[in-house]
């Protein structure tokens, strides 16, 4: 079907301003911070959300059950970065974005050979979080120094690659299966061109970091998706959108919560014991 000009515009200035969003708070709060809200329902949520606009609620919510493991390829996808992208500036971020790529297109090739359901999805991206929060324990955290002044080429790029992708995931969803439609649903829309701005501007460090404290965001994801498949259907998409990000908001407070309690526990365990 032709897509109206209105929703593509909509697509292009809700991206923009999420990359933007997420730049801002690794600069201005922290690059943890950013890894932590790179996991919240953003990108996913624009290509679910436009899939379901542009073709309809039912094969979104089909394309979102396999999203729920999806996130496997795109935890795959920073580990293969994280992995590729050791130097500073260009070469970094081309080396990054190869080993990323192929390393998400690996995963995915293999998640779309199987018929997922809403438990075995949610599984898979489940096991793949614990296992690389483990491999990254060891990534030192690195924050973002501040940036010297406005730089209209960063915010070009930025807005190339969030749009373009966004516009890549939801044209492909009209050709493909709901398989490979949910799996692309899943892959890091807003984070990969975060990733490259801040390695081109800060280098590879705070990009490690920001990876490092992704699989713990995403949780809010695995719920968002969960809350869609059964929400869009029933509801329509404004209603299920809302409620997906309502459930994913009350996840990653309590995520958050939890988190602090954990780490004030362990400061004060030394103290208690001397």
């Amino acid at each position: 079907m032709d897509v109206p000009l209105t929703w593509q515009l909509a697509k292009l200035v809700v991206s923009i301003g999420v990359v933007l969003g997420l730049s801002m708070i690794a600069e201005r709060v922290s690059t943890r911070m950013a890894g932590l809200l790179s996991g919240y329902p953003l990108g996913t949520a624009i290509a679910l959300f436009f899939i379901g606009l542009e073709i309809s609620p039912a094969f979104a919510t089909q394309s979102a059950v396999h999203t729920l493991a999806g996130f496997s390829a795109t935890l795959a996808l920073g580990g293969g970065y994280l992995l590729c992208a050791r130097r500073d500036g260009l070469p970094g971020v081309l080396a990054g974005s190869a080993g990323g790529f192929i390393a998400w297109l690996t995963v995915s090739l293999l998640l779309t050979q199987v018929e997922f359901t809403r438990l075995t999805g949610t599984l898979t991206t489940l096991a793949a979080i614990a296992l690389f929060i483990g491999l990254y324990r060891r990534v030192p955290d690195t924050a973002a120094g501040p940036r010297g002044g406005f730089s209209w080429a960063a915010l070009g790029l930025r807005a190339a690659l969030a749009a373009g992708i966004i516009f890549l995931i939801t044209g492909l969803a009209h050709v493909m299966p709901a398989a490979w439609a949910g799996v692309m649903a899943a892959f890091p829309v807003t984070m990969y061109p975060f990733l490259v701005i801040l390695h081109l501007t800060h280098g590879a460090a705070p990009v490690a970091t920001v990876i490092k404290h992704y699989p713990a965001g995403l949780g809010s994801l695995l719920w968002y998706a969960l809350c869609v498949s059964h929400t869009y259907e029933r509801f329509g998409l404004l209603v299920g959108t809302l409620a997906g990000f309502v459930v994913a908001t009350a996840w990653l407070l309590a995520w958050t919560r939890l988190r602090a309690w954990y780490t004030a526990r362990q400061t004060r365990a030394p103290s208690a014991g001397t």
